[in-house]
């Protein structure tokens, strides 16, 4: 195995249109941390690159639903993102984003010199138009049915409900996700990056020099030459993000898969501008990307050929050990459903619990298939492994010590075979640990750190101290000596993992951080005759039914309303309403539909379902008669800013005079809605 002097590490950037979840965490964050811990642990030279990716389709479409920009939705998430992933303790040496202004440079830059050496191919095709928008359409902005299963809500780039990746193209009935209309073609130019050119070359450097990478990565990979490579866009017509470089591109901007990767390189050069390429561009370095099963294509065949093109000496992938994906009580994570555990919520619940959350996903990656998360094994594993294993024989260990010896490491007075046999066993599960950790199984290597905890659990329960104490003294002092020299290991062991608890471990067993060397497992003089211990607390502390009912609660709450609002949608879909009788322009404007602000409301008297609505309309102060009280407060409507049919016939109703219309829509269920301006209007402004 080939020597390196230092490790450059990345974890796939993610979306800065929400939260991250747990399947972000258990595929890409949670293992790249341990392995760069373990890293630094053995005294390697190693950085750790993430950041937020900030543009692209979902970022625009976050920003209309929110009717707010793209920038407002970038900031609000990365600030989000960043501070859940410092409390859960990822620990990049740099957390950054694509809209920072090193990132800018280096893209723009890199897309330059690539467009300078003629390494592009520009091509004009037939690319999806919005006439009633103005815009050409992204493939997330083109929703049509599945070809596969049938899903009438699929999108031109994948079907979320079946899975497949789909192009706008394979859409049966295909229409705009901004305006609801069929899109039309139009030609648009744009710049591609061939990577059939580069075919030959990935073949012999993936299929024949890397034929340790993980299965699913090299069978994917495979599969993706074996079908032939075409030429990628790298350009895309879009108003948000990073313009093409080149004169005449206006309006476009530069992929959102060709933006991000450079994220990496710019983000490096954010955090070490002077030293940065010995990272990049030095044969001694060993670059790792962590990502999951949904990126293996741009990182094992995309990004490598940008980093071809490019040349300059920058180095390729030594491995990219991609995760599959994490389910959720036997669904499939969803954002667009919110079925998913979003971290930021998960900290706010479990406070001080990060390392349970570690431990879970860790010990439950899905690393070579899908695997499932339940808040029931959540809970198992944390009550009968954390707890019973490895916080038992902690807590055992130092209680006891406090109890017979003040609290100080006694001498080993009077030694047995069973406590060599024991101790001797530390080495080889050491070996299993890195072995491990070095070749990314981290389940095995977090399996083998319990197995350290259930030897000393083993231990202890063989020798009972507590039994011996009552004869023996001299014996005790040796069995609780050799204890204390496990849970030292103990708390080196399982530091990459669950770093939280090897920190108060180390305060309870009164060690300072810099024992935290991955050497240091096995050594006998980390704890020596007379060493005070710290207070005894328990490591760990059992999860209750109620913690883990209230989220099973929650998640049930999540899958009735996502069964509501497909039936809901189904139905919708089924039961419009026939369009009613044309109308002239004429007919049209003699409405004066007009915004106003509602300024007073109350209950007309002996009614159900009227208010009783003072309004300011710009024009003057009215009253409106509604029948709206079923569906919404007089206080909710107090501020609300509505539209309405100004110039309708004044008529009484229970003796009060109405002037005008409140427009409602009204929903498949039959309840009625509120028709409100997107923004705050002017009072007054007309509609039309």
């Amino acid at each position: 195995m080939k020597e390196y002097k230092r490790y450059l590490v990345t974890s796939a950037l993610p979306y800065a249109n929400g939260p991250v979840h747990i399947g972000h965490l258990a595929g890409v964050y949670v293992p790249a941390d341990i392995y760069v811990r373990y890293l630094r642990m053995c005294g390697r030279d190693v950085f750790f690159v993430g950041g937020s990716d900030e543009h692209g389709v979902p970022i625009t479409i976050q920003a209309r639903k929110q009717g707010c920009s793209p920038q407002d939705i970038v900031d609000k998430y990365h600030k989000l993102i960043k501070e859940s992933f410092a409390e859960l303790g990822i620990s990049f040496d740099i957390y950054s984003r694509t809209t920072s202004k090193t990132h800018y440079k280096t893209a723009s830059e890199f897309f330059r010199k690539l467009y300078d050496e003629g390494k592009f191919v520009e091509r004009e095709s037939e690319q999806y138009y919005d006439e009633e928008a103005g815009q050409f359409l992204a493939d997330r902005y083109i929703v049509g049915t599945c070809p596969k299963c049938g899903n009438e809500r699929a999108y031109g780039d994948q079907c979320e409900k079946c899975g497949c990746t789909l192009s706008p193209d394979e859409l049966i009935n295909p229409h705009s996700a901004l305006s609801g209309k069929p899109p039309v073609k139009r030609r648009t130019k744009h710049w591609y990056l061939p990577l059939n050119e580069y075919e030959p070359w990935l073949r012999q450097w993936i299929l024949e020099e890397h034929k340790e990478w993980k299965v699913n990565v090299y069978g994917q990979c495979k599969s993706w030459l074996d079908g032939g490579l075409q030429p990628r866009a790298v350009s895309r017509d879009l108003d948000w993000g990073i313009p093409v470089p080149v004169e005449g591109a206006e309006g476009k901007v530069l992929y959102v898969w060709f933006d991000a990767p450079i994220g990496y390189i710019s983000n490096t050069i954010e955090a070490r501008p002077d030293d940065w390429e010995k990272y990049w561009k030095s044969p001694d370095t060993k670059m790792v990307h962590f990502i999951g099963k949904d990126n293996i294509v741009f990182h094992c065949i995309v990004f490598p050929c940008m980093l071809k093109a490019y040349g300059d000496g920058y180095i390729l992938p030594d491995n990219v050990p991609a995760n599959e994906f994490l389910n959720l009580e036997g669904d499939k994570l969803s954002t667009s459903r919110n079925w998913a555990i979003w971290l930021h919520e998960y900290l706010r619940d479990f406070p001080g619990k990060q390392d349970v959350l570690r431990y879970v996903l860790c010990a439950n990656a899905p690393e070579t298939k899908d695997n499932d998360f339940t808040w029931k094994d959540f809970q198992t594993r944390n009550n009968s492994e954390l707890v019973a294993i490895y916080g038992n024989f902690v807590n055992r260990a130092v209680v006891l010590t406090h109890k017979y010896f003040d609290g100080k490491v006694p001498a080993d007075l009077k030694p047995e075979a069973i406590d060599s046999e024991t101790l001797a066993q530390v080495p080889a599960i050491k070996a299993a640990i890195t072995d491990a950790l070095e070749h990314y199984r981290f389940r095995e290597a977090l399996k083998e750190a319990m197995n350290l905890a259930r030897l000393g659990n083993k231990y202890l329960t063989d020798t009972e101290p507590w039994k011996v104490a009552k004869t023996d003294m001299d014996r005790t002092a040796s069995i609780l000596n050799v204890s204390l020299k496990l849970c030292a290991d103990l708390a080196i062991a399982f530091a990459p993992f669950i770093p939280f608890s090897s920190d108060k471990l180390l305060k309870i067993l009164n060690l300072p951080e810099d024992v935290l060397k991955w050497d240091n497992i096995g050594r006998e003089d980390l704890l020596p005759d007379g060493h005070q211990l710290g207070k005894a607390e328990l490591l760990f502390e059992k999860i209750e039914d109620e913690a883990i009912n209230a989220q099973m609660e929650r998640l049930e709450n999540i899958r009735k309303a996502n069964a509501k609002a497909e039936a809901a949608a189904a139905a919708a879909e089924a039961q419009v309403e026939p369009q009613k009788p044309e109308c002239t322009f004429d007919e049209f404007g003699k409405m004066d539909i007009r915004t106003a602000t509602v300024l007073e409301a109350e209950r007309v008297p002996k009614t159900d379902k009227l208010l009783k609505l003072t309004i300011d309309t710009g024009i003057d102060k009215r009253v409106i008669v509604s029948g709206i009280a079923e569906y919404y407060t007089p206080e909710e409507m107090v501020g609300k800013q509505i539209c309405i049919l100004a110039n309708l016939a004044p008529r009484k109703i229970r003796g009060i005079e109405s002037k005008g219309m409140i427009l409602m829509a009204k929903q498949p269920d039959g309840k009625m809605r509120i028709v409100s301006p997107e923004e705050r209007l002017c009072n007054g402004a007309t509609v039309g």
